[in-house]
């Protein structure tokens, strides 16, 4: 709602210009001739005269009706915090126009024109629905518009976002795991071990991480770091290295790296930690959000399940 000093500022200016272009149009006209002459103003430009004759009738008319347009326009519009006679149904009742209410009305009108495809498409299950192109084609839009920013149009990633079309999921890609990380988001947390480790023990523990890869290492140095591995990493990404899908902790052994596999970007993840984190949906995606939930999980269990 405008402030009174912004309400009286608006229509002061608007009904000001009005009631003024209908005073100029009067005051103008009153000197005019009445009839058509062969006299001119006095005004001559690179031969060009200007015939002194009053303007077409048919154009001050327009005028006129353009004036009387603006005010019928505001008596049925509003002008600020007054309203007009136009109304438009929010919530089941006739409220009085304006710009928002009429977004309102228009969105509730859509969601519930959309109800019943949105509960037919609820009501089936991910994996059924994912052979529906109508269904995909819904679930591509919304992925484009709300997950894409991060993970790509193609939802291949970046450094830090999970590529979705590959089988490695830190929580795990069963229906049931996507559609909990959509509703609730999900937090990761690496811990910084910098100081735990010192600079000698930063660059075992890389040359260890490396190995567990089959990437290329300094031997000696990942021997050293094993025990430490086994003291500090195990609890998170197992004995093994190859992750929990319980805590998000990424599996090591595998040539796919969130935030990349050199030397110099393992060790700047061992000395600083990461913290990387998606973000619930469930109040992002508005009206209907379970619904459009379940369209985003069929999306994103199709792109690693293609047929």
């Amino acid at each position: 709602m405008l402030s009174t000093f912004w309400q009286v500022w608006v229509a002061v200016i608007v009904l000001g210009s009005m009631i003024g272009c209908g005073v100029l149009i009067m005051y103008t006209s009153r000197g005019q001739r009445k009839e058509e002459t062969d006299q001119t103003t006095g005004h001559d430009y690179d031969g060009i005269q200007e015939l002194d004759n009053p303007l077409p009738r048919w154009w001050v008319f327009m005028f006129w009706a353009t004036i009387v347009f603006g005010f019928g326009y505001l008596g049925v519009y509003g002008l600020g915090n007054v309203n007009g006679l136009l109304t438009v149904e929010v919530d089941g009742e006739q409220v009085a126009w304006s710009s928002t209410n009429q977004w309102k009305a228009e969105v509730q009108k859509f969601d519930a024109d959309i109800a019943p495809l949105y509960a037919k498409y609820t009501a089936t299950p991910v994996e059924e629905l994912a052979k529906d192109a109508d269904a995909l084609q819904t679930g591509q839009r919304l992925f484009k518009s709300n997950c894409a920013v991060c993970h790509g149009s193609t939802a291949k990633g970046a450094q830090g976002f999970p590529n979705l079309t590959d089988n490695d999921w830190l929580y795990g890609g069963a229906p049931e795991n996507i559609k909990h990380t959509l509703t609730y988001g999900r937090q990761g947390a690496m811990p910084a071990w910098g100081g735990v480790l010192g600079e000698e023990g930063t660059t075992d523990m890389v040359n260890y991480v490396r190995s567990l890869s089959g990437l290329k290492h300094d031997a000696e140095a990942a021997e050293k770091a094993a025990p430490k591995f086994q003291q500090l990493c195990m609890a998170c990404h197992g004995a093994d290295g190859k992750g929990s899908q319980l805590v998000g902790a990424p599996n090591l052994t595998d040539d796919i790296w969130l935030y990349g596999g050199s030397s110099k970007q393992i060790e700047f993840t061992l000395k600083h930690g990461r913290n990387g984190k998606m973000p619930a949906h469930l109040e992002i995606l508005g009206n209907n959000a379970e619904a459009k939930i379940h369209l985003l999980t069929t999306y994103v269990y199709s792109l690693s399940h293609q047929q």
